[in-house]
């Protein structure tokens, strides 16, 4: 009971201070000061980002990206993204650089560095060891009179008026500017390169838009026994035993020369056999659906989900150029691979 009340004192003693207006209040005060940030900088982009861009397309090697701190956080992410849009880049810890990891450098990468106050220790220890290898730098800083813009060939300015923070001091409105610019960086480097859809899916093959860009209909389709077919002379207790046998949804229907003339789903033949008992001794064409939609190998996944959607159909033939059944698109299966 005694730790109860202290619970309760204690919930007490911070509503008492809670004042659910003035916390809105702050919390936009805050988006304001960083979207000011980024609106202010906006007119500071010009030649020395031009020359930035330069650099990045010509680098022979990779983008060498590094800062420490809220700063290094920023670097991690800037890196990560030039990779995931076209250009190879790694995060450079300032710390382990001196410790050997500066061996990772080359005189073909070239070097982002992000330090607000340009001053930082780790910097300076790591410097010289750069400029000694012979590595361009690009600097994003607020200082343009510190070590690293002197150290730097371009340096971009992302100084902001305050910071958001109400004491002034945690990196907020800083780093917001700094992933912004990074990612202006990255992203005009990826549209001067023509990077495409299907780069960027390449890049990310485990991504739902990996799946969506890169899956063709013959990486899920239905092959070899899971094929449901009959031909055409043949009963309709056939097609309704190649179904159950296939563990399909549909069977497709072929003529003398091996090609699709029809389709009956597993739907079909229970509403044939509800209105006549009859209809398994009766050829297969009294049940099936004659030309039905169909789609070919290549096609992209995201195409054969689009025309089944359209259809309201749930299995889907795949044919080749000569018209013969070689795989069978069940909804289930694109379900399974995440592309709806």
């Amino acid at each position: 009971m005694h730790d109860e009340a202290k619970e309760l004192k204690g919930q007490n003693d911070v509503d008492k201070g809670f004042d659910s207006n003035e916390v809105v209040e702050f919390a936009r005060d805050v988006l304001r000061i960083e979207a000011e940030a980024i609106t202010t900088a906006i007119g500071r982009i010009g030649e020395e980002f031009v020359k930035a861009i330069r650099m990045i397309l010509n680098c022979k090697g990779k983008v060498v990206v590094t800062g420490i701190g809220k700063s290094g956080a920023i670097a991690r992410k800037v890196a990560a993204t030039l990779c995931s849009t076209g250009t190879p880049a790694l995060f450079l810890h300032p710390a382990e650089g001196v410790h050997g990891d500066i061996g990772a450098v080359t005189p073909d990468d070239l070097l982002i560095a992000i330090s607000y106050s340009g001053e930082s220790d780790e910097l300076r220890l790591i410097l010289p060891a750069l400029k000694r290898i012979g590595v361009p730098i690009i600097a994003l800083t607020g200082n343009k009179s510190s070590l690293l813009a002197r150290s730097s060939d371009v340096v971009i300015d992302i100084s902001v008026e305050r910071e958001a923070c109400p004491l002034n001091l945690a990196p907020t409105a800083s780093t917001t500017l700094a992933l912004a610019v990074g990612d202006a960086l990255a992203l005009a480097v990826m549209k001067l390169r023509r990077f495409t859809k299907e780069d960027f899916a390449r890049f990310h093959p485990g991504g739902a838009l990996g799946r969506r860009l890169l899956l063709r209909v013959r990486d899920l389709m239905r092959t070899g026994d899971r094929l449901a077919k009959v031909k055409y002379d043949q009963p309709a207790m056939m097609a309704y035993a190649a179904i159950t046998k296939a563990r399909s949804g549909a069977c497709v229907v072929v003529d003398e020369d091996g090609k699709l003339i029809g389709i009956v789903t597993d739907g079909d033949m229970r509403r044939a056999i509800l209105r006549d008992i009859n209809i398994l001794n009766e050829p297969i064409t009294n049940v099936m659906t004659r030309n039905p939609k169909t789609i070919g190998p290549d096609a992209l996944a995201t195409e054969a989900l689009r025309l089944m959607q359209l259809h309201s159909i749930d299995d889907l033939p795949v044919i080749d150029d000569d018209g013969r059944p070689i795989g069978m698109l069940d909804v289930q299966d694109l379900l399974s691979a995440g592309i709806v």
